[in-house]
C-alpha cells in the first residue's frame, strides 16, 4: 500500500511531517520478528496516519499485537483510529503513558530545531544543540521495556557527539542503514534496549559510537536499507507488565465540546449563582473575632470605608486569588540517569490594600498592601521578599531590601519583625559582633566595602539575623545563618 506520492510528501515535509517511504518500510519491517508466545505491545508516538505502526503489527502477527500510538494532528489521529487499537490525539509532552511497557518503539519525531514550546519541558535535558529529535528520543526511551527493539528515523546530521552517547548507553546491537528514499536524509538505526551493567566493552562502544559519528557528520555515507534482511532480526518481545496509563493530561476540544453541550453551556446556572449577589447580606449573629474579620477583608467580603482609632480614614479592598507554586524534584531511574520533574501545586493568596484618605495626612492617596505573596526577584542563594518600604534615613543608601524565604515566613508568621533590625544597622549599629568587626564596618562605610551587622533575636529557633548590605549599596539582605 502506498503511503503518497513524492510530489504530496514534500508538501508534508514543509508542514514539518516527515512519513516514511513505502520502500524504506517495506525495507524496515524485514528486521523485525514476533516473539514466539505472548502478547506484543508496540508503540508510535508520532503516528502520523498510523501507516507504518500498522505495517509493523500485520508483520508481526496483527491477532496478537497491541497497537498503540499518540499523534498531534487531528485528522491523522482520526485515520489512525481506523488502524490502531488505541490512538490518542495529543501532544506526547501532554500525555501519561506507562513506563517499560512496549516490546517496540517506532520512532519517527518531528525534526527540527526546538522551540519555546518544547523546551520547557521537564523531561528534556541537553548540553548538545536543541532537537526536536533528542526531546522526543528522551521522552520515549523510558516507554520501551528492557529487551525491546527500536526502530528510530531521524535525519542522518541530528547524530551529533551527544546523541551517538545516548544511542550506545541505552542499547546493544546497533545498526544504523541510509532511507530508500533519500529526499529527507533519513537514516534508520535498530537497537535492543540493555541495562548500563550489561553494556559492551567499552572499547565496542567507542566504535559504535565514531560509526554513527561519522555518520553524521557525512564522514561515512550508511549503507541502504537491503532488500533483503542479512542479518539475525530483533525479536519484538511479549509484554511483560500491564498498560495502566494511556491517556491525554489535558481534556481533548472534542471532550469539551461534548461536555459543554450536554450541560447547556459553561454558565447554564449564571442566575442561580450569580443573582444573589445584589441581596443585602445578613449582619452575623455575634461579633467577629480579629481573625474573622482579616478573614472575611482577606476573602473580599468586607469592604469599605472604615476610621481608625487614631482618625486615620482608609478606603478597605480584600481580595483573595490562587497562583502557581513551582517546585523542582530529581530522581534517578535504573539507568541511572537523573530526571528532573517540575511539581506545580496551588496557593491561595490574600491580598488586602488599604487607601489613605486622611484629610492632611503626610500620607494621603497613597496605597498600602499586605499579602502573602513573595516578591517574583530572586537573589543568587534563595527566593526573597521585599522588605518593608518604610526604613528610617540612616548613615548610608540600603538599595534594594531584600530578605530570605525564611525570614519572610518568620514574618508572616508574626515571629519576627525584620524593620526593627534593619533601623539599627542603617543608623550604624551593628548588633553583636566582635569589636574588631565593628572597626571593619566603621572603615567600610568611609571605603565603600560591604558591611555586615548580626543581632540577636527573639525567635527560638533562629535566634540570629544577618542584615548585609552589598559593597556598590544596590541591595541589603536579611538572611538566617543557615541561609548563607
Amino acid at each position: 500500500m502506498a503511503l503518497m506520492f513524492p510530489r504530496l510528501a514534500r508538501n508534508f515535509a514543509r508542514n514539518g511531517y516527515y512519513p516514511t517511504d513505502e520502500t524504506t518500510l517495506e525495507r524496515a519491517l524485514q528486521a523485525i520478528a514476533p516473539a514466539t508466545l505472548g502478547v506484543m505491545r508496540i508503540c508510535d508516538p508520532c503516528a502520523g496516519e498510523g501507516v507504518a505502526l500498522a505495517e509493523a503489527a500485520h508483520a508481526l502477527g496483527r491477532e496478537r499485537v497491541q497497537a498503540f500510538a499518540v499523534e498531534y494532528h487531528r485528522e491523522r489521529a482520526d485515520h489512525a483510529r481506523s488502524l490502531l487499537d488505541r490512538v490518542l490525539h495529543s501532544d506526547l509532552f501532554d500525555t501519561m503513558i506507562s513506563r517499560q511497557a512496549f516490546g517496540l518503539l517506532w520512532l519517527n519525531p518531528p525534526y527540527g530545531d526546538l522551540v519555546a514550546d518544547h523546551s520547557g519541558s521537564s523531561q528534556y535535558q541537553s548540553s548538545g544543540r536543541k532537537r526536536l529529535e533528542k526531546a522526543f528520543y528522551q521522552r520515549c526511551l523510558p516507554l520501551l521495556q528492557y529487551g525491546g527493539t527500536l526502530v528510530l528515523i531521524v535525519p542522518h546530521y541530528v547524530l551529533d557527539d551527544e546523541f551517538c552517547g545516548w544511542l550506545c548507553n541505552h542499547f546493544t546491537s546497533l545498526r544504523i542503514y541510509a532511507a530508500v528514499e533519500v529526499t529527507f536524509k533519513q537514516v534508520v538505526i535498530y537497537g535492543i534496549r540493555i541495562r548500563r551493567q550489561d553494556l559492551a566493552k567499552p572499547t565496542e562502544l567507542k566504535a559504535d559510537r565514531d560509526r554513527l559519528r561519522d555518520i553524521g557528520a557525512g564522514v561515512v555515507t550508511a549503507e541502504t536499507l537491503p532488500e533483503q534482511w542479512p542479518w539475525e532480526t530483533y525479536v519484538v518481545p511479549a509484554a511483560v507488565t500491564e498498560i495502566s496509563h494511556f491517556y491525554r493530561l489535558s481534556l481533548e476540544p472534542e471532550q469539551l465540546a461534548l461536555e459543554t453541550g450536554r450541560l447547556g453551556g459553561l454558565w447554564n446556572d449564571f442566575i442561580l449563582l450569580f443573582g444573589l449577589r445584589g441581596l443585602a447580606s445578613r449582619r452575623p449573629v455575634k461579633a467577629l473575632s480579629q481573625w474573622h474579620l482579616a478573614l472575611a477583608l482577606a476573602a473580599g467580603a468586607v469592604s469599605g470605608v472604615v476610621t481608625s482609632p487614631a482618625g486615620r480614614i482608609l478606603v478597605l479592598k480584600g481580595d483573595t486569588h490562587k497562583e502557581k507554586v513551582s517546585r523542582t524534584e530529581f530522581t534517578e531511574d535504573e539507568d541511572g540517569n537523573i530526571q528532573e520533574s517540575r511539581i506545580l501545586t496551588d496557593r491561595f493568596v490574600p491580598v488586602i490594600r488599604a487607601w489613605d484618605m486622611t484629610p492632611g495626612s503626610a500620607t494621603l492617596g497613597q496605597v498600602l498592601t499586605i499579602t502573602s505573596t513573595p516578591a517574583p526577584e530572586h537573589s543568587p542563594a534563595s527566593n526573597v521578599a521585599d522588605a518593608q518600604a518604610n526604613t528610617c534615613e540612616g548613615l548610608f543608601e540600603p538599595g534594594r531590601v531584600v530578605m530570605t524565604a525564611a525570614i519572610s515566613n518568620l514574618v508572616e508568621h508574626g515571629a519576627l519583625d525584620p524593620t526593627i533590625y534593619l533601623r539599627r544597622h542603617l543608623s550604624g549599629d551593628w548588633g553583636e559582633l566582635r569589636q574588631e568587626d565593628q572597626q571593619s564596618n566603621q572603615q567600610a562605610l568611609r571605603s565603600g566595602e560591604r558591611l555586615f551587622s548580626c543581632y540577636d533575636t527573639p525567635v527560638v529557633d533562629e535566634p540570629r539575623l544577618w542584615i548585609i548590605t552589598e559593597a556598590d549599596r544596590s541591595v541589603t539582605t536579611l538572611l538566617l545563618p543557615s541561609d548563607y
